[in-house]
C-alpha cells in the first residue's frame, strides 16, 4: 500500500490535526470536527488513525544495530530535585572523545521516533543524548494519547531547568570533546531556541519549527543557529519576522530555511506530514552544520 502523504488529506483536516497535536483541540474535538470532512464518526476515527505516528514502519536504525551502543542515562536535576533521565547513543568501539548532541523531543516525550533520531545522530559520529521531559510524571507511556495528557501536566519551568542541566552535564561528559550542540523538533525546537539563550557555552543550535524566544532574550544567544521552518505553518511562522529582526540586531550568526509547501512536522517520518525531500535536505544541512561547529 502506498504511503500516505499530506496531499492525501484536506488542508482543513491537517489544520485540525495540528491543533489536536498541540493541545488546542481534544481528541473528541478533533473527531467531532473531522466528521464533517470524513462523512461519519467512523471515518473521522480513520482519519485520526491515518495521521497518527507509525513508529515501526518508519524506523531507520534498529536499536540493536552493532554500529552503535545505547543505554539509559541520567544526570542530577537542579537543586537535588530528582534526575534528568533519557536515552544515550554513541558509535560502538573506541572512538576517542566525540562531539555531543542533545536531541529534544516533540510534545509527546521520548517516544520511539526520537530514540530513532538519536541513533541516527550517533551513527553520524556523535554522542547523542535525548532527555525525556515526561520522566517527572512517569516517563513516556508508550501511547501517544496518554503522552499528550501527561505533557499537559508538566511543570514547564522545571522541564526547562532540566534541559539546561542536561546541556551543562553534557559539556563535561567523559566521552565528549567539550563541544555540545542541540537539535530539537516542534516543542524541542522551542527548547533549542531557549537553550541558546541560557547556555553561552553551547556550540550550535538547530531548531526545527520551534517556538521563538522572547525578543529581549535574543541578545544572550552566543551559539550559531541553523533554523528550519515549514512553509505551511502559520501558527509558528508568524513569529519569525520578529525573531529574525532580533537576530540581526544582535549580530547573531544564523542561517534560516523555510521549506515551501510542507507541513509543520515535515521531518517526522512516522506521520503523513513527513516530506521526504524537505526532510532529507534539512537533515543534510543539519549534519553539515554540526560537522563545522562541533568538530573544531
Amino acid at each position: 500500500m502506498p504511503r500516505l502523504t499530506a496531499n492525501d488529506f484536506k488542508p482543513e483536516v491537517l489544520q485540525l490535526f495540528d491543533r489536536y497535536v498541540h493541545g488546542d483541540l481534544s481528541r473528541r474535538g478533533f473527531l467531532d470536527a473531522a466528521t464533517r470532512y470524513a462523512g461519519s464518526a467512523a471515518g473521522a476515527a480513520g482519519l485520526l488513525a491515518a495521521l497518527s505516528p507509525q513508529f515501526a514502519q518508519a524506523q531507520v536504525i534498529d536499536p540493536t544495530d552493532p554500529r552503535i551502543q545505547t543505554r539509559r542515562h541520567s544526570f542530577p536535576s537542579p537543586d537535588g530535585n530528582g534526575q534528568v533521565s533519557g536515552y544515550l547513543a554513541q558509535p560502538a568501539g573506541k572512538q576517542g572523545k566525540l562531539p555531543v548532541v542533545l536531541v529534544v523531543h516533540e510534545n509527546r516525550g521520548l517516544n520511539p521516533h526520537i530514540e530513532d533520531i538519536t541513533r541516527r545522530v550517533a551513527l553520524a559520529g556523535y554522542v547523542a543524548f535525548a532527555p525525556d521531559a515526561l520522566a517527572t510524571v512517569g516517563g513516556y507511556p508508550g501511547d501517544e494519547d496518554k503522552a499528550r495528557e501527561l505533557f499537559s501536566k508538566l511543570d514547564q519551568a522545571k522541564a526547562r531547568a532540566d534541559f539546561v542541566a542536561a546541556t551543562r552535564a553534557l559539556l563535561a561528559l567523559p566521552e565528549g570533546n567539550g563541544r555540545v550542540g542541540v537539535v530539537g523538533f516542534c516543542y524541542g525546537g522551542g527548547i533549542a531556541n531557549y537553550l541558546a539563550t541560557q547556555v553561552p557555552e553551547l556550540a550550535a543550535a538547530v531548531p526545527f519549527y520551534g517556538q521563538q524566544p522572547a525578543p529581549q532574550d535574543v541578545i544572550k544567544i552566543k551559539a550559531p543557529l541553523l533554523i528550519h521552518y515549514a512553509g505551511v505553518d502559520e501558527r509558528l511562522n508568524v513569529g519569525w519576522p520578529a525573531y529574525e529582526a532580533a537576530l540581526k540586531a544582535a549580530g547573531t550568526s544564523y542561517e534560516a530555511f523555510i521549506y515551501s509547501g510542507v507541513q509543520h512536522g515535515f521531518n517526522n517520518d512516522t506521520t503523513p506530514r513527513f516530506d521526504a525531500e524537505a526532510a532529507k535536505l534539512a537533515w543534510q544541512r543539519t549534519m553539515t552544520f554540526f560537522q563545522s561547529k562541533l568538530r573544531t
